[in-house]
């Protein structure tokens, strides 16, 4: 997939984040040549993407590749430069933020602190003109919906990270909007709360039918939430695909070490075995022909007795809950970083030797551009 181009209906999402490819619902979001400038710099370049009906897309990148911007753009809080963006197929230029029928939650809750936590629930009815009985009846379905039965009258000054996250949900949510987007939804939360929160949201979501546009810069975060995952790079994305396509076949060099992995060198592939710095390394049959990237999974460096594979030294440890990373530096190549169980881990100083698991190897499009 080239930079800038989205991935529509039928070419992304399933049941969940592991699903393959399957025919999906409508696109309801649909965003056309998207462009947005600041003086010389595109935020947004010519971005395409379509988000279907009932769909959870979460939008990945560093700091800087436009992920917000595109947010800002759907809400209405960023003018287009160029391009469009439809919603049920009604172009939005020109319609402000408020009339969008979007909903919109931001990393820092933003509650009213004047308010009771049903007062909050139920501002968004509140404007649309909503009688007392249908504010006070969504009230009370939506927390429970987000686990806090009872909470109308307590005060927001008394929640927990995690409750007042709860309640900026349950306030998002309670106008129906067509589109709720999330703007680092978990990010001020610690990580145990993060983990479980986000399972919940998963559920939450599926059970309402709702859809959703999230950016995030935590991974575990996306691919535990996101039916599709895209991730961006200087205002394009670079690859859009369930969580399992993008984990397992990253785009290019750019999207694998955007991942975390490091073992990434360039190749030139001729049959089933690849030229590289670390000698000849077997790749998967089907892998594309002649020069490009090899990637090799932490999982596929294989410690072995120093007489066999390639000859490393343990340079270092780290100690990741469920395996132990590795790091070995060859002698005169690139290093390499392994992850094998603590009571397999060799000390710092040894010498160990590597063998390639082509089950763990993906030979990737091209070289990052430089």
């Amino acid at each position: 997939m080239g930079p800038g181009e989205g991935q529509g209906p039928g070419s992304g999402s399933g049941d969940g984040p592991e699903a393959g490819a399957a025919a999906m619902p409508r696109p309801m979001l649909r965003l056309d040549g998207a462009t947005v400038r600041f003086g010389a710099r595109a935020a947004l370049d010519d971005v395409r993407l379509e988000v279907a009906e009932h769909e959870t897309v979460c939008v990945l990148g560093p700091s800087g590749s436009g992920k917000s911007t595109l947010l800002r753009a759907v809400a209405g809080l960023q003018p287009l430069d160029a391009g469009r963006v439809s919603l049920d197929g009604r172009d939005l230029g020109g319609v402000p933020a408020h009339r969008r029928g979007v909903g919109l939650m931001f990393q820092d809750h933003q509650l009213f602190p004047q308010r009771d936590v049903g007062g909050n629930v139920a501002f968004g009815l509140r404007m649309r003109g909503a009688s007392k009985a249908e504010q006070s009846a969504r009230v009370r379905e939506l927390l429970e919906l987000v686990g806090l039965p009872g909470a109308a009258e307590r005060n927001v000054a008394s929640l927990s990270g995690g409750e007042q996250q709860r309640v900026a949900l349950a306030r998002a949510l309670a106008p129906r909007p067509r589109l709720l987007m999330l703007d680092e939804p978990l990010g001020q939360l610690d990580r145990s709360l993060r983990e479980r929160l986000v399972v919940e949201l998963r559920e939450l979501f599926h059970t309402l039918g709702t859809t959703v546009l999230a950016v995030t810069h935590d991974q575990g975060e996306a691919f535990a939430l996101a039916d599709r995952v895209v991730v961006m790079r200087d205002g394009r994305i670079a690859q859009s695909g369930t969580p399992l396509q993008v984990w397992q076949r990253p785009a290019d060099e750019f999207v694998a070490r955007f991942l975390g992995f490091d073992n990434v060198v360039p190749a030139t592939v001729s049959g089933e075995a690849a030229d590289t710095p670390w000698g000849k390394v077997p790749v998967p049959e089907g892998s594309p022909q002649g020069p490009g990237t090899l990637l090799v999974r932490p999982a596929g460096v294989r410690l072995t007795d120093p007489a066999e594979g390639l000859r490393c030294t343990v340079t270092g440890r780290t100690f990741r809950g469920t395996h132990v990373a590795v790091q070995l530096q060859p002698e005169g190549a690139p290093r390499l970083e392994a992850a094998c169980a603590l009571r397999d881990a060799p000390e710092i100083g040894t010498e160990a030797g590597v063998l390639f698991d082509a089950a763990e190897i993906s030979v990737l499009e091209g070289a990052e551009d430089a």
